[in-house]
């Protein structure tokens, strides 16, 4: 059953090491190929032991002398993948004949040098797909089936074409009493152009090309063709790869533009900062300055005060402006020295040096003169237009 779901996918792939890695990179490749269907079945190796793998079953397009063929391959995925290559056969139906060749055995394995020197994370399946169509493009693994054929001679398949392909994996069975030609369980393939028939190998004389796309006349694919299927491969993979480094360079450079604005922002707020501490600084100095000046003033006057207080009365030092000014403030000092001279009666008083009937005495005489001249300061300071004191 096909599993296109990547939930489903991480459920079918549990027992698989590098789960993560395998379910991205099969969600890339059957977004890219519609036709391959992730399939989970049991896959027998050399030695008979079964074990059941993920594998990607279905057609890839293939470009060939202008036409494009749907071409049926089944990649196997070990449960190391993607440290190990993937085990890739070719799947044809039951109107196609494997084409032995270079990469291709009479079983339909495939060899290529992608698979032999097989690297994560250099390898993934989208490129392996990419090589699998220009390979083919090239060299076709599957041609019609002849609807007549001549007897032919008996065929006896004589293992890989090209050992030095052979990828470091778990030898594969040839599938023993399996009727399909590639030993896979049937599948339903979309449906599109026949496939292209071609010479076939030598034990085949008497099979006839079908004339539409088999090769030349003598029996090899036109430069065009190649370059054609090489250069569009190559700019499949390219665009692809240029897609990945520009989505990672722009998001590169939209973090790097939002850390320029915060810069630029820090840069400016930084400025202003600077700015407001030199007029601060400015001004602070230009305090100085007054202080300085003050602080000279104020020591020359103490100094010549000294100078002068051994000579000073303390009464020609305050000298009022007005009389009036001068009549509030002798009747201040004396309510003053009233006010003295009764705390002090209050002392003699309390240490036995006066007794009461003294101290009462003169506290009335003191407290009645204190009263006048409170009466008279205020009417003084009305008459002044000062405020009340009291």
């Amino acid at each position: 059953m096909a599993v296109v779901n990547e939930g489903a996918l991480k459920k079918m792939l549990k027992q698989y090491k590098y789960r993560d890695l395998t379910v991205r990179e099969i969600t890339n490749v059957i977004s890219q190929y519609k036709d391959l269907k992730p399939v989970m079945d049991g896959y027998v190796f050399n030695d008979g032991s079964t074990r059941d793998l993920m594998s990607l079953t279905g057609t890839v397009p293939v470009s060939y002398r202008g036409n494009v063929y749907n071409i049926p391959v089944c990649l196997w995925l070990l449960d190391t993948y993607p440290y190990n290559p993937p085990i890739c056969f070719v799947k044809p139906t039951s109107a196609m004949m494997i084409k032995t060749g270079k990469h291709i055995d009479a079983n339909g394995k495939i060899y290529l040098p992608y698979l032999h020197e097989w690297k994560h994370p250099q390898s993934d399946l989208y490129g392996l797909i990419q090589v699998m169509i220009v390979v083919f493009g090239e060299e076709p693994p599957v041609f019609s089936r002849p609807t007549t054929q001549a007897p032919y001679q008996a065929f006896q398949a004589a293992g890989p074409p090209n050992p030095s392909y052979m990828p470091g994996m778990p030898a594969v069975s040839a599938y023993g009493p399996n009727p399909n030609p590639g030993g896979y369980p049937g599948y339903q393939y979309p449906g599109g152009n026949s496939y292209p028939a071609t010479a076939g190998p030598a034990h085949y004389p008497s099979q006839t090309p079908v004339s539409t796309v088999g090769p030349n006349r003598d029996g090899t694919i036109g430069e065009d063709t190649i370059r054609a299927s090489l250069i569009s491969a190559v700019s499949d993979k390219l665009r692809w790869r240029m897609k990945e480094e520009m989505d990672r360079a722009q998001a590169e450079l939209d973090a790097l533009k939002r850390t320029e604005e915060d810069l630029k922002k820090g840069h400016q707020k930084l400025e202003e900062m600077i700015s407001r501490l030199d007029q601060e600084v400015t001004e602070v100095d230009r305090n100085i300055e007054l202080l300085k000046r003050k602080d000279e003033e104020l020591s020359d006057a103490l100094e010549k005060m000294e100078n002068q207080s051994e000579n000073n009365d303390i009464d020609d030092v305050i000298v009022p402006t007005a009389p009036l000014y001068k009549q509030i403030l002798n009747l201040y000092a004396e309510e003053n020295a009233i006010e003295d001279t009764i705390f002090y009666l209050g002392e003699a008083l309390r240490r036995g040096v006066i007794d009461l009937e003294v101290f009462l005495k003169h506290v009335r005489l003191l407290s009645r003169k204190q009263f006048q001249l409170r009466a008279l300061m205020q009417k003084a300071r009305k008459t002044a237009g000062l405020s009340d004191l009291y």
